[in-house]
C-alpha cells in the first residue's frame, strides 16, 4: 500500500511523540511510587515508630507518640513460636478495617529495638498490600514487634496519576498531531507546486519555472536544479525546433529548386529522342544542358545531405590531411569524367592542413 508523504512524515512525529511520552509517564510513574514508598519507609525505621508500636501494645492509656499513621496500619507482637500475641489495628474516622498483613515464616532480625528494613506483602483480603517492618522488643522480652503499614493511599494517588498522566498524554497526542499535521502541509506546499509546474511542462509549457529556487533550504535547491534542468531541456526543444523549421524550409526551396533541373532534363531528353540528333547544334545543346542540370541536381543533393549530418550533430573531425593527396586525387576524377581535357597539378611538395578529409574531398571534389 503506497502511503503518501505528508502520511509517513505525521505517523513518524507521533510515534515519536507517543514514545516520548510512554518514557515520560513511566518513569514518573515509578520514581513517584519509589518517592512515596520511601517517605513511608523512614516512617517505619523511625524511632517514634517503635516507641508508638510499644505504646498501642502495652496497653497504655492517654496520649500516645505524636505521630499520624494511616488507617489500618496494623501492629502486631509475635510470640517466639511465631503465634500472634497481642494485635492492635488503627482505626480513624469510623474506619472498620480487619485487614491483616500476610507476613512470610521467617522474618528479617536486625537486632533489639533496631526495625528491620522495610520490605512489602501481600493483605488477607488479597487486594491491599502492606510496608512491613519488625525487629525484638526488649520490653517485651524479645518477642518480636511487627508494624505494618497499608499501601492503600499510595496505590489510589499512584492510580490517580497514571489516569491524570494518560489524559494530559492523549491532549498532547491530539495536540501534537493537529500541528504537525498544519505544519507538514505548510512545508509541503512548495512541493506541492512544483508538481503542479511539472504537469504544465508536460502538457506543453516549457516556460514554466517552479518556486522557490533558493539555496536557504532543501526544497529551495531542489527547486533551482530543476530550473536549471528545465532550462536545458527548454533550449534544447527551441534549438530542435529551430533545426526543424530550418529543415523544412531547405526541403521546400530544394524540391522547388529540384524541380527546375528535373523540368530540364526532361525536355531536353524528349528533344533528342524526337530527332535532335539530326541538328548536331541542338544534339550538343541538349547534351550540354542535361550535363550541367545534372550536375546542378547533384549539387542540391550534396547540400540535403551535409544539412541531414549537421542536424544530426555530426562534429568535424580535424586531423592531419595532405592536401596535394586530395587534390591528386580530384584531378584523377576529373580525368574519368572529362578524358577530353588536359588536366594538370602542379605543386612543390605536401601541403599538410588540420581539417575533415570527406569535407575537404566535397570542396575539391
Amino acid at each position: 500500500m503506497t502511503q503518501s508523504l505528508r502520511g509517513r512524515l505525521l505517523i513518524g512525529v507521533i510515534s515519536l511523540v507517543v514514545v516520548g511520552l510512554l518514557i515520560a509517564d513511566i518513569a514518573t510513574y515509578a520514581l513517584f511510587q519509589r518517592s512515596l514508598l520511601d517517605r513511608i519507609d523512614s516512617e517505619l525505621t523511625a524511632r517514634s515508630t517503635v516507641d508508638t508500636a510499644v505504646f498501642i501494645l502495652s496497653g497504655a492509656r492517654g496520649p500516645g507518640p505524636a505521630v499520624d499513621y494511616p488507617a489500618g496500619t496494623v501492629t502486631e507482637l509475635l510470640a517466639t513460636d511465631g503465634s500472634v500475641a497481642a494485635s492492635a489495628t488503627l482505626r480513624v474516622g469510623g474506619s472498620n478495617s480487619f485487614v491483616k498483613p500476610v507476613l512470610p515464616k521467617t522474618l528479617p532480625n536486625q537486632g533489639i529495638d533496631h526495625p528491620s528494613t522495610p520490605f512489602t506483602v501481600n493483605g488477607t483480603d488479597g487486594k491491599t498490600q502492606f510496608r512491613v517492618t519488625d525487629w525484638p522488643e526488649n520490653s517485651f522480652g524479645g518477642q518480636i514487634v511487627v508494624f505494618a503499614i497499608p499501601l492503600t493511599e499510595i496505590q489510589t494517588t499512584v492510580n490517580e496519576l497514571l489516569q491524570f498522566e494518560g489524559l494530559i498524554s492523549l491532549g498532547v497526542v491530539a495536540a501534537t498531531a493537529i500541528l504537525a499535521l498544519l505544519i507538514i502541509r505548510i512545508s509541503l506546499r512548495p512541493l506541492e507546486r512544483m508538481g503542479t509546474v511539472a504537469r504544465e511542462i508536460a502538457a506543453g509549457d516549457l516556460s514554466r519555472r517552479v518556486e522557490p529556487a533558493t539555496e536557504k533550504s532543501e526544497i529551495g535547491r531542489l527547486g533551482l536544479a530543476l530550473n536549471g534542468m528545465l532550462s536545458q531541456i527548454e533550449s534544447a526543444f527551441a534549438e530542435r525546433t529551430a533545426s526543424n523549421r530550418r529543415l523544412r524550409r531547405f526541403v521546400a526551396d530544394a524540391s522547388h529548386e529540384l524541380r527546375t533541373p528535373l523540368t530540364s532534363i526532361r525536355g531536353y531528353s524528349e528533344m533528342l529522342r524526337r530527332g535532335a540528333a539530326e541538328s548536331p547544334a541542338d544534339s550538343d545543346l541538349a547534351r550540354r544542358r542535361i550535363e550541367e542540370e545534372s550536375i546542378r541536381m547533384t549539387g542540391l543533393v550534396d547540400d540535403m545531405l551535409v544539412l541531414a549530418r549537421l542536424d544530426q550533430g555530426r562534429p568535424l573531425e580535424e586531423e592531419p590531411i595532405d592536401l596535394q593527396a586530395i587534390a591528386t586525387d580530384a584531378v584523377a576524377d576529373a580525368r574519368a569524367v572529362a578524358p577530353q581535357r588536359d588536366i594538370k597539378l602542379t605543386s612543390s611538395g605536401p601541403v599538410i592542413v588540420n581539417g575533415d578529409d570527406t569535407r575537404l574531398r566535397q570542396v575539391l571534389g
